[in-house]
């Protein structure tokens, strides 16, 4: 070996990291391909229409996909964040995880039935108490609000109806 050949540092590769590629690269490819399907006046007070944010996410995925892919065999790889506040050693907690998406399934399957605002209360404030808020009444009222909002927003605010469910005529 000579001595120019030497003094190189070697570089890592982290081949892991592919799996990143991979995904962004799915991800985004998706996004491109079904923003295009979109069919125009989806909602009626979007002056870009429906395929522009859809089209904008995917292309960014793609292009952060090659980003990666390059600089992956330079030996470029992720840091440790230093300030999270985690131990390593610990145990996964698979208990909260099953319960948030039980949480999840039940909001799919009975968003129809009772509607958003009751249903997205009921997953906000169930959510913040399974992720350790001792805090009750203030989960229930944050949850209603949050409802009520993002019902409105997207209602007038978008023009997309969210499901009224039990509530319809009321809200």
């Amino acid at each position: 070996m000579s001595a120019p050949e030497q003094d190189r540092p070697r570089v890592v590769v982290d081949y892991a990291q592919y799996l990143v590629v991979a995904v962004l690269v799915l991800v985004g490819g998706f996004l491109v391909v079904s923003s295009l399907t979109l069919a125009e006046g989806f909602a009626k007070v979007d002056p870009l229409g429906p395929k522009f944010f859809p089209m904008v996410i995917g292309i960014a995925a793609l292009l952060l996909a090659v980003i990666l892919a390059v600089a992956i065999p330079r030996g470029s790889k992720g840091e440790a964040d230093a300030g999270e506040d985690i131990d390593p050693d610990m145990p996964s907690d698979w208990r909260t995880v099953g319960l948030l998406v039980a949480l999840f399934v039940a909001m799919i399957l009975l968003v129809n039935l009772l509607g958003w605002v009751i249903m997205s209360s009921i997953f906000f404030a169930c959510a913040a108490t399974i992720l350790g808020s001792k805090h009750y009444v203030r989960n229930i009222v944050i949850g209603v609000l949050l409802a009520l909002a993002s019902f409105y927003a997207f209602y007038s605010g978008l023009g997309i109806p969210l499901p009224a469910g039990i509530l319809d005529g009321i809200l």
